[in-house]
C-alpha cells in the first residue's frame, strides 16, 4: 500500500533540549502498520542514559520557562493549534498508518487534539489567585498559583495525538517543562506533534520526548530523578498502580486516567433509535479501543429483542478494512495480543451461554482485524463482563428492574463513564447521581469534550483532564502572609 505521506519526512529520533538526537546506544525499534503488518519506520529506542539527558534538560529549562508570561505561553499554544489544523491530512495519515483507525476518524482526532491546544491557550491567561484579610485584621492574605515544575507525561497508543495534546497543552499553559514518553506502538504521531511545538516557538528543553521499547526503565528513571515534580499517565490500571507507587516514594503530584468498563443502560422507556445511535458511538469509536467504550450493555427485558436486532443490523453494515482506504468504517486492532484477547473473550462468553447476533470472527488476510460483534444473553460470569474488552464487541445482558441494573452497573472496580438512555428526566437524574462513575452520558454515546473535566473514580483514576480544572493539575498554590 502506498502511504499518503512521505516516510522520509517522519521524525524518528528522540527530541531532547530542542534538538533531534539518536538514542545514545544507537538502537531502534520498528513501528508496524496493523492493517498490513508492514514496517513503517524504525524509531530511536531510548534508554536510561537518554532519560537522564531528557529530565536534566527539563530541569534546566524550568526556572526560565516558569517565569514566562501567560500571553507568551498562550501565543505558543495558539500557533501550535493553527499548525495542527494546517497539518490535518498529514497527521491523520500518519496516525492511520501506525494505529489503524479509519482516516476520517483520525481527522476527527486531529480536530479534537487541536481544540485542546486552543482551549488551554485561552486558559493560560486566566490563571488567577486570591486576596483577602485575616479575620483579626492583622494580616493580608495573598494566594498565587505557580507551575508545579517538570512533569512526566506518559500516553497510550489508542489516541496518539489527542492524548499528547491533552497533557502537553495544560502543562505549557501552566508554565511546566516536560519529559514525554509516547506509546511504543504509536510514536510517530507524537513525534510529529513535538515538531509542531518546535515550529510554534516552544523554547528548548521545555518539551523533551523519549521513545523507547523499555518504558519501565525510562519512566522509573524520571520518577526517581529528584527533578520531576508531577506525573500524568493515561493507560491501564495495572501500570497506573506501579506508577502511583513510584510517585508516592518521591511524593510527586499524580494524575491518572486508567481503565474503564463502561455500562450502557437502556431503560424500558428509552427511544430505541436514539439508543442504537448512541451505542454505535459509545462502542465503535476507535474500533472499541477506548477507555470510554461501552462494554456492558444492560437493556430492559421489554426492549432487549428490538434493541439487539437493530444494533446488530447497524454493526453488520460496517465495512471492515484498511483505514487508509475510502469506505472503511472499522480498522484493525492494534496488535496480535489485542486480537487474541478479544477472540478469547467472545469464545468464553459463548461457552457460558451467549448468542452471536452478528460478527464473532477474524477475517482472512493480513492485519489484526475482528468483525464487529454483538452478543446477547451474556451471563454475568462471562469474562468480558469484568474485563476491559478494547475491541469491537458489544455484550448485551437483559435486566428487569432499575435497582437491579444499578447494582450490576456499579459492580466493577472501574468507574470512568456510564451511559443511560431514557425519556424520563427523573430517571435520568437518578441514574446520573447513583452511577459510580466520573462521567455520565445521558441519551448520548459521546462524552469527550475539551471544555469538560475528563476522568474517573475508583480504579479508573485520579484527577481530571480538560475543562477549567485541567490546568489546576499543573499548578501549586502559594500563600503569602503580609503584616498590616
Amino acid at each position: 500500500m502506498s502511504l499518503s505521506f512521505d516516510p522520509s519526512t517522519l521524525h524518528t529520533d528522540l527530541f531532547i533540549g530542542g534538538a533531534w538526537q539518536k538514542a545514545s546506544n544507537g538502537a531502534t525499534f520498528p513501528v508496524e502498520n496493523p492493517a498490513t503488518n508492514e514496517i513503517i519506520a524504525q524509531v530511536a529506542d531510548g534508554d536510561a542514559e537518554d532519560a537522564a539527558r531528557a529530565i536534566e534538560a527539563a530541569g534546566r529549562a524550568q526556572a526560565e520557562w516558569g517565569k514566562s508570561t501567560p500571553r507568551e505561553r498562550a501565543d505558543i499554544l495558539r500557533r501550535a493549534y493553527e499548525l495542527v489544523i494546517a497539518s490535518t491530512d498529514r497527521l491523520a495519515a500518519i496516525m492511520t498508518a501506525e494505529m489503524g483507525k479509519p482516516l476520517a476518524e483520525a481527522k476527527g482526532e486531529v480536530a479534537y487534539g487541536a481544540e485542546m491546544l486552543r482551549w488551554f491557550s485561552e486558559e493560560a491567561v486566566r490563571i488567577g489567585g486570591d486576596h483577602t484579610t485575616s479575620v483579626d485584621g492583622n494580616t493580608r492574605i495573598l494566594i498565587t498559583k505557580e507551575p508545579v515544575g517538570p512533569c512526566v507525561l506518559v500516553t497510550p497508543w489508542n489516541f496518539p495525538l489527542a492524548m499528547g495534546a491533552r497533557k502537553i497543552a495544560p502543562a505549557v499553559a501552566a508554565g511546566c517543562t516536560m519529559v514525554f514518553k509516547p506509546a511504543e506502538l504509536t510514536p510517530l504521531t507524537s513525534l510529529a506533534l513535538a515538531d509542531i511545538f518546535r515550529q510554534a516557538g516552544l523554547p528548548e528543553g521545555v518539551l523533551n520526548v523519549v521513545t523507547t521499547s523499555t518504558a519501565a526503565t525510562v519512566v522509573e528513571h524520571w520518577t526517581n530523578s529528584g527533578i520531576a515534580r508531577k506525573i500524568s499517565f493515561t493507560g491501564s490500571t495495572g501500570v497506573g498502580k506501579i506508577l502511583l507507587r513510584q510517585a508516592a516514594e518521591n511524593v510527586m503530584r499524580s494524575s491518572m486516567e486508567l481503565g474503564g468498563n463502561a455500562p450502557f443502560i437502556v431503560l424500558a422507556d428509552a427511544d430505541i433509535e436514539k439508543a442504537v445511535d448512541g451505542a454505535m458511538k459509545a462502542k465503535m469509536r476507535n474500533m472499541g479501543e477506548a477507555c470510554t467504550a461501552a462494554n456492558r450493555f444492560f437493556v430492559h427485558r421489554s426492549a432487549v429483542e428490538e434493541f439487539g436486532e437493530k444494533f446488530a443490523k447497524r454493526m453488520s453494515e460496517l465495512q471492515v478494512g484498511n483505514g487508509a482506504l475510502a469506505g472503511t468504517d472499522v480498522g484493525p486492532l492494534i496488535e496480535q495480543k489485542g486480537l487474541d484477547k478479544v477472540e478469547g473473550l467472545v469464545t468464553d462468553a459463548i461457552a457460558k451461554g451467549a448468542r452471536i447476533l452478528t460478527g464473532g470472527s477474524r477475517p482472512e488476510g493480513p492485519g489484526y482485524f475482528f468483525t464487529p460483534t454483538v452478543l446477547t444473553d451474556v451471563t454475568t460470569d462471562a469474562e468480558l463482563m469484568t474485563t476491559e474488552i478494547f475491541g469491537p464487541v458489544a455484550a448485551i445482558t437483559p435486566f428487569d428492574s432499575e435497582d437491579e441494573v444499578l447494582r450490576l452497573a456499579n459492580d466493577t472496580e472501574w468507574g470512568l463513564v456510564g451511559y443511560v438512555f431514557t425519556e424520563n428526566m427523573d430517571k435520568a437524574l437518578r441514574f446520573s447521581a447513583e452511577l459510580e462513575v466520573g462521567m455520565v452520558g445521558l441519551n448520548t454515546g459521546l462524552v469527550s469534550n475539551p471544555i469538560a473535566p475528563f476522568g474517573g473514580i475508583k480504579q479508573s483514576g485520579l484527577g481530571r483532564e480538560g475543562g477549567k480544572v485541567g490546568i489546576e493539575e499543573f499548578l501549586e498554590y502559594k500563600y503569602t502572609a503580609i503584616a498590616v
